[in-house]
């Protein structure tokens, strides 16, 4: 199996980091249908944007536990709500 890379801005990094974000968002389209939708995982491997190979202190590595669909409304999707895959990323 292969591991999930998710590049993030620096606040939602932190906040997976400190365990106060337990869900990254994904837009629900056809993209990332094609990443996500029937696929496993061995780990989701989270980056604070897109480190050297050698820099494991912006990186994140945690079991895949799957995702759930949601709607959801949130400022970086602007004012209307969404539909997402909810990628757990608890630690």
């Amino acid at each position: 199996m292969a591991d999930l890379i998710l590049p993030l801005k620096r606040e939602y990094f932190e906040a997976i980091r400190r365990g106060e974000k337990v869900e990254e968002y994904r837009l629900y389209n056809a993209y990332w249908y094609r990443r996500l939708a029937m696929r496993d995982f061995d780990h989701i491997v989270l980056m604070l944007g897109y480190p050297k190979a050698d820099d494991h202190e912006r990186r994140i590595v945690r079991p895949w536990r799957g995702y759930v669909e949601r709607t959801i409304q949130h400022p970086h999707f602007g004012p209307e709500p969404v539909r997402v895959f909810a990628i757990n990323v608890r630690g």
